[in-house]
């Protein structure tokens, strides 16, 4: 599983994006697929999902071939999952955190048993927010006291934690260093609103797999843990 912070044009030569796209064309070869992997990519949007669907296939076509599936949807639609079948990997882009929650909701039992399977998934942005079991769906207040710049709330004003992929355990907010998300991580684990988790950085990538967790990309993974009533903060760097 890959987890990247959000930032957008890419840099770095897609470098967050590599060993993703590398696992789907090793999953593509395995089926059979010569021309590059089925990969299906996930926009919730209202007015520019096509758009933004061009350039993202545009930058990551620089990178690899590869045969992208389309799934788009407005907000406040639920996605079609008859795409996400034979895939050979799936990326969830970002835009407004609750409507891709929202969107996606009636397709997680698919996504999850498709990841479970051995397909590769990438979450950006809000994709990457929403694949925790317990997601920061966003807010920028806590009982009425602000947490973070309310730039950042998704649209709600109370800091929100609700039903999420379930492909990890921890919570997972984004935009963490340039958005200053971080600090509403803390505040929701200091609140009891979440048992902790990771804010990452943009243009940084967390990927989870079988071995020790890795961090690709310019910025830093932040940990937030709950230690006894205080709470904790490190950070992971490019490993």
């Amino acid at each position: 599983m890959h987890l990247v912070g959000g930032g957008w044009p890419m840099v770095d030569d897609g470098a967050v994006y590599r060993e993703f796209l590398s696992e789907a064309a090793e999953r593509a070869l395995q089926a059979g697929r010569l021309d590059g992997p089925r990969i299906a990519f996930i926009l919730v949007r209202d007015g520019d999902g096509l758009e933004k669907y061009a350039e993202l296939i545009a930058a990551l076509a620089t990178v690899t071939e590869l045969q992208p599936v389309p799934i788009l949807a407005p907000e406040g639609v639920a996605i079609d999952a008859a795409g996400l079948a034979d895939v050979d990997g799936i990326l969830v882009w970002g835009g407004l955190t609750p409507a891709y929650r929202d969107s996606i909701a009636p397709a997680f039992g698919e996504i999850r048993r498709q990841v479970a399977a051995g397909v590769p998934y990438l979450g950006f942005s809000a994709g990457a927010a929403i694949a925790a079991d317990r997601a920061i769906l966003g807010g920028w207040t806590i009982g009425d006291v602000p947490v973070c710049p309310e730039e950042a709330s998704e649209e709600l004003d109370e800091v929100t934690v609700g039903e999420g992929l379930g492909l990890i355990d921890l919570a997972v907010d984004v935009h963490a260093a340039q958005w200053g998300t971080l600090a509403r991580l803390i505040a929701a684990t200091e609140a009891g609103l979440t048992d902790g988790g990771i804010a990452i950085d943009e243009h940084t990538v967390l990927i989870v797999g079988d071995g020790p967790l890795r961090v690709v990309g310019r910025g830093s993974i932040w940990t937030v843990t709950d230690d006894d009533g205080s709470v904790r903060v490190a950070t992971m760097g490019e490993s």
